[in-house]
């Protein structure tokens, strides 16, 4: 068998964004490739037909990324394909309509809006979901002097950063003060565009319902701060009316969809565990009255780790007696169904991971990961709950490659929790021999690992070294009360993960327990930070996209307002100290294991300053150490960074771990 390369990802295919046509019969879904010069990807869109089996391609000039279908031979995307140069304060979003049958994409209409999301109300009439800057002045009715005029008060102020709410930025979207994704209706009868919502009111999402007399949206209204919690509006589509059913202060919302004459919705109620509750599941009418009908402390959505996804797709589809949507269910994500009174069955069960998902009828289309296999499509009978392959995308790529099958190693802890964990094996593994080992830890920290396909540990075992990861306390999957990890950062997690490298090398003797690293991102990050200030056992550590002061996360991050007050259960303000107890930066002058520390310029979730201000302690006290930032790159970086940079990242860590680990 051959060795994983480094930059095999880069033959990768990564589906997304499954969805059957209104009469089941096809189901399209986009497929993305890294560019050749490996600086980004491209993505077409793709047919499979169910009666058939046929699979083929629609686009192939790797700029249809989203879709959505008109009707049952009709689809309709947006790109750029007149090279139009983004014009300050006149945005705009061409759209192509493309029959499946054949035939080249045809330009429908433009709108004068920067689009994120378009939905058809029948005629000429759109839905349409778009960025507003309330900072920015509109060129729309200025000619002449004017118009020049603004245009070089836009160039001058491009100078500056002006910010006066919370946040200020947001991770992959940039500065994001008094910008709103707003609601509106387009015509393109006459070209009118017409708000919906409110300037200030920033849209979650939208949906319409199926007579498209009445749409639902659910946000939120600042001017200083964002809080976190959303209200849920309705709007009639004929006397352009919006009623407030659901007013803000009470529940994030997870999804919310109509259902016949009421509204479903999934979301937290933050009633015990705070912002990382699972949701509840209700019912409300048009009067405003809630009816919750399951409470099943399953979290929403799929949290499976993998660095070989791009795109989204569905979560959830509501039928006409309950809702299916993804779930994280210990160490896997699964396809369930909740009832209307409660019930819950799953309707998939094989390891791995359900990425994104569609059904009509009896029959599902779904996005998963299998057997240590990349992405690829499947086909899900829900009378049977058999699944069967469909696409072949990725075989090759993996054919004749050593891919490690996890082993697992799953313990009971101290305080007798079960622990779930994994080993790779690294290749041609022979127990007479001594290896190296790396502890990997996951991000979060409301995910999981699990037996999917995931790239970087996989090279690690291609290149020689043991790999051990597992889901500590404060991961997902196991209901709330295993994921409350508030205010014990570095406690009953860090125990987990000790335990379960101990176990480890207990299990395995051809580990060399003086060659042993660890590395993690974001709560990994954090983790790994943790860990070289409380044990020296681990001979090199890469720390990635980390947290290493709650205080200065808390005042400069995106969520840091939120988030870091709630996971620490401290403010800066209130119990500083539990706060700083929690910072690996408080202990970094205990610090000896040679640590290399990555990091983006563009990270707003992990702000680069968290990994400045632990290099720079690390140099203080005479500790090898090094940093690494990408530039133009955001906290995803290790999933959907330049091609290039992921290989940079890999290159650099690969070489951190050989010098240190493999000598």
């Amino acid at each position: 068998m051959q060795p994983l390369q480094l930059a095999d990802f880069t033959d990768y295919r990564f589906l997304s964004n499954v969805e059957l046509s209104p009469n089941g019969s096809v189901a399209a879904f986009c497929l993305g490739t890294c560019k050749p010069e490996k600086d980004g990807y491209l993505s077409d869109l793709w047919l499979y037909r169910l009666d058939s089996g046929e699979t083929r391609q629609l686009t192939g000039m790797g700029d249809a990324s989203s879709y959505i279908w008109l009707d049952d031979a009709t689809l309709l995307f947006s790109a750029n394909r007149e090279h139009k140069k983004e014009k300050p304060l006149e945005p705009e979003t061409d759209f192509y309509k493309l029959r499946i049958d054949g035939g080249e994409a045809v330009k429908a209409f433009t709108v004068p809006l920067r689009v994120s999301e378009i939905q058809p109300l029948g005629g000429t009439r759109w839905l349409v979901s778009a960025m507003h800057d309330n900072m920015a002045s509109s060129l729309q009715g200025l000619e002449g002097k004017e118009r020049e005029a603004a245009l070089k008060a836009y160039e001058e102020e491009q100078d500056y950063m002006v910010v006066d709410e919370i946040p200020f930025w947001s991770n992959g979207e940039g500065v994001t003060n008094k910008k709103r994704n707003r609601l509106y209706l387009f015509d393109t009868a006459d070209g009118s565009v017409t708000p919906i919502t409110g300037e200030l009111y920033s849209v979650q999402f939208a949906k319409i319902n199926e007579a498209k007399d009445r749409l639902l949206y659910v946000g939120t209204e600042f001017t200083s701060k964002m809080e976190i919690t959303d209200s849920l509006c309705v709007y009639d589509l004929t006397s352009k009316q919006a009623k407030e059913l659901i007013p803000g202060g009470k529940y994030q919302f997870a999804f919310a969809d109509f259902a016949g004459d009421q509204i479903v919705f999934a979301a937290s109620e933050c009633r015990k565990y705070s912002i990382n509750e699972n949701p509840t599941y209700s019912l409300v009418d048009m009067s405003g009255k809630i009816t919750r009908f399951a409470d099943p402390d399953l979290s929403f959505g799929s949290s499976v780790g993998s660095d070989c996804r791009l795109g989204g797709g569905k979560s959830y589809k509501v039928a006409t007696d309950g809702v299916y949507f993804i779930v994280t269910d210990r160490y896997c994500s699964r396809l369930c169904k909740l009832s209307f009174t409660g019930e819950i069955e799953y309707a998939s069960t094989a390891e791995g991971s359900v990425d994104c998902f569609d059904l009509r009828g009896e029959t599902c289309i779904f996005v998963g990961m299998r057997t240590q296999g990349l992405q690829e499509l499947y086909r899900l009978d829900l009378h049977t709950l058999t699944e069967t392959k469909i696409t072949s995308f990725n075989d090759d790529v993996l054919k004749d490659k050593y891919v490690a099958v996890p082993q697992p190693h799953h313990f009971m802890n101290q305080d007798g929790v079960e622990i779930d964990g994994w080993v790779l094996l690294p290749k041609d593994y022979d127990a007479n021999k001594t290896y190296p080992a790396i502890l990997e830890i996951h991000g979060g920290p409301k995910t999981v690992y699990g037996t999917v396909f995931y790239h970087e540990l996989q090279l690690w075992a291609n290149e020689g070294y043991f790999v051990m990861f597992c889901n500590p306390r404060g991961g997902d999957g196991r209901g709330d009360d295993f994921a409350d990890n508030r205010g014990q950062y570095g406690g009953i997690d860090y125990a987990d993960l000790m335990e379960f490298t101990d176990k480890v090398l207990a299990a395995y003797p051809a580990i060399d327990r003086n060659r042993v690293g660890v590395t993690g991102g974001s709560y990994g990050g954090f983790m790994t930070n943790w860990i070289i200030g409380h044990t020296d056992r681990f001979a090199a550590a890469v720390s990635q996209r980390s947290i290493s002061n709650w205080i200065s996360m808390c005042c400069t991050t995106d969520i840091g307002y939120y988030f870091a007050t709630d996971q620490t259960a401290s403010t800066p303000w209130e119990n500083i100290d539990k706060m700083w107890d929690q910072s690996p930066l408080k202990y970094a002058d205990r610090c000896k294991t040679p640590t290399l520390f990555l990091h983006s310029d563009e990270d707003y979730r992990c702000w680069q300053v968290e990994a400045l201000q632990m290099f720079t302690a690390l140099k203080m006290h005479g500790v090898d150490s090094k940093l690494c930032i990408f530039k133009g790159e955001n906290h995803e970086l290790s999933r959907s960074g330049k091609p290039k940079h992921r290989i940079r990242r890999l290159k650099e860590m690969s070489a951190w771990f050989q010098y240190y680990l493999q000598k």
